[in-house]
């Protein structure tokens, strides 16, 4: 059976075709001053958008159809980069969304480990850099750790936020009905607290990103992090700002994939 397009839905495509086509007109126009500008100015340390595109497309993505027409420098620069920021938040959110979904539902342990919790999401992660190089050395341990911790703190308080907001109605009708502790966990306090665990989740993905820059600066060998270091030290200002433009273009695009995430989850899952 075919679907049947409803007006509603047709007037809200038409809605959604029309915010994207505002947004990227803005984007358009906003691309086109900035050329403008950097062509007025002529300054050796603003490259002009077009000079910063094809020196993005030179160094990582004019590669062969078999790589998927990425160069030997994005093996060696992005996709690293990607993975350990990946792996980092995903480590952040199962401990953050466990520990806080426990503190939450606990009585009095969140009042006990709050003023710890706020003196320890209070430190700056990068401050703690020297700490970290000395407890793990310098390398893959030392950067998953650093983007681990600057992650883990929206996860974990929003979590426990989360948790502590369920219907105490709906929690008395569990009890009442008898349900194992398991399935009210599941079927109750999941679903309240899952808008507050994905808003935690959006935070630290995007302080994943800025962790994963930092943590690459100290002793890598590979990395976004260490090209734009690289680049900086060689005055090679068109790939430096080419990793700054490409950290943004990822940063939209994990963010527009969680999103995603987030909108078929909460639809899918009951509240």
């Amino acid at each position: 059976m075919s679907e049947v397009i409803t007006p509603s839905r047709t007037r809200r495509w038409r809605d959604g075709l029309t915010a994207s086509a505002s947004q990227l007109g803005v984007l358009a126009a906003c691309v086109l001053l900035w050329q403008l500008a950097t062509l007025g100015a002529r300054s050796p340390f603003f490259p002009t958008p077009v000079r910063i595109v094809t020196e993005m497309w030179q160094l990582w993505f004019s590669g062969d159809v078999g790589t998927l027409f990425l160069t030997e420098a994005a093996f060696e620069d992005v996709l690293p980069s990607v993975g350990r920021l990946l792996l980092g938040w995903l480590l952040a959110a199962l401990v953050g969304i466990v520990l806080g979904m426990l503190l939450g539902r606990s009585g009095n342990a969140l009042a006990y480990v709050g003023p710890l919790l706020s003196f320890a999401r209070s430190i700056p992660p990068p401050a703690l850099l020297p700490v970290f190089m000395v407890l793990f050395s310098i390398g893959f341990t030392l950067q998953l750790v650093t983007i681990t911790f600057g992650c883990l703190w929206p996860v974990l308080l929003n979590s426990a936020d989360g948790a502590r907001s369920v219907d105490p109605v709906k929690a008395e009708t569990a009890r009442a009905f008898g349900i194992s502790r398991a399935h009210w966990f599941v079927s109750v306090v999941l679903p309240a607290a899952l808008p507050k665990i994905f808003a935690g989740l959006r935070i630290s993905l995007s302080l994943a990103l800025i962790m994963m820059v930092i943590s690459e600066l100290v002793g890598a060998s590979n990395g976004l992090g260490h090209a734009m270091m690289l680049a900086r030290d060689q005055f090679d200002y068109e790939r430096l700002w080419g990793g700054i433009v490409l950290l943004g273009i990822l940063g939209y695009l994990l963010n527009t994939a969680l999103s995603a995430v987030e909108r078929g989850v909460l639809r899918a899952v009951p509240r």
